[in-house]
């Protein structure tokens, strides 16, 4: 099994890239947000690698992290989720992006990406809700807080601020960064009022 190549890039294609590894061409199928950040051909690279090995072929898919990887395979554990899916989920979402959209049940952010309807996004959020935190990288820090939003548990004063901050037009996601950083700075036993005077001064940062 490959699990790592590092190498020079030989080509970039709309789908996959060539890694020129000591002669050797290997084509990896990436997320367009892998491909985006490579660079150009005769650059160097390294990629994380998942190996497909099917009777009929040997697919080799690219990460540019090995959390984006793990993430492609917590995906397609999913009923429905194959690997053109779960590409194009880590093509549109950042892996703390997706873990936040998860924890906070944002079926309308999940489904932004391409195949991805409802009901996929639905069982996604469903089936990866307690696997979630433990992948959720830089969004770590809330990502506690942002379960308990999307489960509707939090504290009524943390989901009157998050509701506010939404209506005024900021993502869920964007909303629940902000009152996660004012409760830090405002302590826990702030009132809604106060969490959305600091929220709002996070988001002006």
């Amino acid at each position: 099994m490959i699990g790592k190549l590092k190498g020079t890039i030989d080509e970039i294609g709309d789908d996959h890239v060539v890694l020129d590894v000591h002669g050797v061409g290997y084509v990896a199928f990436c997320s367009a947000r892998t491909l985006g950040k490579l660079g150009s051909a005769g650059e160097a690279a390294v990629l994380f690698i998942e190996t497909y090995v099917r009777e009929d072929q040997l697919k080799l898919f690219g990460f540019l992290s090995a959390l984006e990887r793990e993430w492609f395979r917590l995906l397609q554990s999913v009923q429905g989720v194959g690997s053109k899916v779960a590409l194009a989920v880590l093509s549109t979402l950042t892996p703390g992006e997706l873990a936040n959209a998860i924890a906070l049940q944002d079926k309308a952010q999940v489904s932004r990406a391409p195949g991805v309807g409802p009901k996929v996004a639905v069982r996604i959020i469903t089936e990866l809700k307690n696997k979630a935190p433990a992948f959720a990288g830089e969004a770590g820090a809330s990502i506690g807080l942002k379960q308990e939003i999307g489960e509707g548990v939090a504290p009524a004063p943390v989901a009157d601020a998050v509701s506010a901050l939404a209506n005024l037009g900021y993502s869920r996601d964007q909303a629940a960064n902000a009152v996660a950083a004012a409760l830090k700075n405002g302590g826990e036993g702030a009132d809604s009022a106060r969490l959305i005077r600091l929220g709002l001064k996070e988001l002006a940062r």
